[in-house]
């Protein structure tokens, strides 16, 4: 056997991920809104891409207007050659309104679904919902303003400074002493500013934990005598429900104690989350579920989906003027980077129908009749009734919500463990014991139900379920346990 070095030529095969199939990849994960921002990065690119610019169809009276090519010739390669349309047809869809946002005025003055506008809150171009939006100042400039009219000089800047550094519940979680060292003041004189900051609108802002929090609160309504003082400086005990040792502290009986919580119970714990901050943004479904008479109706949601097209006319001009070789090899990579742009976002929409179609057939019981019938479901169970791979489902299912009649739910809302029949029937989804759990503790009555008593009472359900499962799943309802429940209503009563 020979040991010197030698060059052989060896043939095999392996998987390569273009940057092409890599992109296609991430398109999966994500969700509509993500896929428009996407797009509008595309088109900033490519020249050839036109993301308003609608092809229109044929008419009598225009009949060199040809209806684009549909999403199937695309893909066939069937569609013409020389004026080629790479979107779907827009014009013989029919959509889903999700929105009063896509239609018009109807009749009464509202917002019909016919497209027409008039009237109303907006002109030709429909309302105008930038001017309904709320332009309410932030906590920051409400305190400024406020503070300008007490305070001058040195004193108004140190305020503005406590006022930068509150957080967004209006808290000061910067200590005083490094207020002072970094703009070069006495401490007391912090203390002083603070004091006149803490006397502002929202009553409590400014206070360096709940209890001065409280506090304030309480010394705005003349409420803060000794008794009260005690209880806001033994919330803890309050926390665990120990109103046994709080009237001892206290020195005062039942009735005073249930005024006392019932008082501080009005009081608000963060005052500076009235203003300011980013409002709430509503989920925006990418699929919509309907009942029909052939079965389910799955459509995706198109109002968030760009309409982005090539610009045949403008590739034509470039490409008969003069070019050199450069410029050439240039517009052909611009041509076939949209065209795949086109192809791999229908292969999307297909991809995500076909998963979504298959989730509902699997879980009809749960479009049917509720949480209650939500079966067990995996994605390897899906990928294998549709032919995918697995990982291509969890992309799918990432980051995309489904509107039906029942609600807005998570894609992989749908996916949950299995927990056995107790009469060995078929396994239940572990969404459908967490809503049999739910639903006991809410009408569990004056006795508090505990787990061991759950755990009774779901196996008389037909539920396999142990003691320390019935915990977890209660936990992750945010339920407290039978003592803390217990303990609250002992507070609330």
């Amino acid at each position: 056997m020979s040991l010197a070095p030698r060059l052989d030529i060896r043939q095999s095969q392996s998987l390569v991920m273009t940057p092409q199939l890599q992109q296609a990849i991430k398109l999966l994960a994500l969700s509509n809104l993500e896929i428009e921002a996407f797009i509008a990065e595309e088109v900033e690119k490519n020249p050839l891409l036109d993301a308003s610019a609608i092809r229109e169809v044929a008419t009598p009276e225009r009949p060199e207007r040809e209806a684009p090519a549909g999403a199937d010739e695309l893909v066939a390669g069937t569609a013409p050659a020389e004026d080629r349309g790479l979107d779907l047809d827009y014009a013989t869809e029919s959509h889903q309104q999700d929105s009063v946002a896509d239609g018009g005025t109807g009749p009464d003055g509202g917002l019909s679904l016919n497209g027409a506008s008039s009237g109303g809150l907006g002109g030709e171009d429909g309302p105008d919902w930038d001017s309904l939006a709320d332009d309410a100042p932030n906590l920051a400039e409400h305190l400024e303003a406020q503070v300008a009219l007490i305070l001058s000089g040195l004193d108004l800047t140190i305020a503005a400074h406590i006022i930068d550094q509150l957080d967004e519940a209006g808290y000061l979680t910067v200590p005083l002493r490094e207020i002072a060292e970094r703009l070069g003041v006495g401490l007391p004189q912090v203390e002083v500013v603070l004091k006149v900051v803490q006397s502002l609108d929202p009553t409590g802002v400014g206070a360096r934990d709940l209890a001065e929090c409280l506090t304030l609160q309480a010394r705005e309504v003349d409420r803060y005598d000794p008794c009260m003082a005690k209880l806001i400086a033994n919330l803890d005990l309050l926390a665990r429900g120990d109103l046994i040792r709080l009237k001892r502290l206290c020195g005062v009986d039942d009735e005073d104690m249930a005024d006392m919580i019932r008082e501080l119970r009005g009081y608000d714990p963060k005052p500076g989350c009235r203003y300011g901050g980013e409002p709430a943004r509503a989920v925006v479904p990418d699929l919509f579920v309907t009942r029909t008479k052939a079965g389910w109706g799955i459509e995706l949601n198109t109002a968030t989906l760009p309409r982005v097209l090539v610009n045949r006319r403008y590739y034509q001009e470039l490409r008969h003027g003069p070019q050199d070789k450069g410029s050439k090899a240039w517009l052909a990579d611009c041509l076939a980077s949209a065209n795949w742009l086109m192809k791999a976002l229908d292969q999307r929409q297909r991809t995500i129908i076909r998963v979504a179609t298959e989730i509902v057939k699997q879980q009809e019981a749960f479009f049917l009749h509720g949480v209650a019938h939500l079966r067990p479901l995996t994605l390897a169970r899906v990928a294998e009734a549709i032919g995918m791979h697995e990982s291509t489902v969890s992309r799918v299912t990432s980051n995309k919500y489904l509107s039906c009649a029942r609600g807005l739910y998570e894609l992989k809302f749908f996916f949950t463990s299995g927990i056995a029949a107790a009469d060995g029937g078929d396994a239940v989804s572990a969404e459908a014991v967490k809503s049999a759990i739910r639903a006991l503790i809410a009408n569990e009555g004056a006795k508090i139900l505990s787990d061991d008593t759950l755990v009774e009472l779901l196996q008389a359900k037909g539920f396999d379920i142990a003691r320390r499962t019935v915990a977890k799943y209660r936990e992750a309802l945010g339920i407290g346990s039978s003592v803390q429940r217990r303990r609250a209503r002992a507070l609330g009563g």
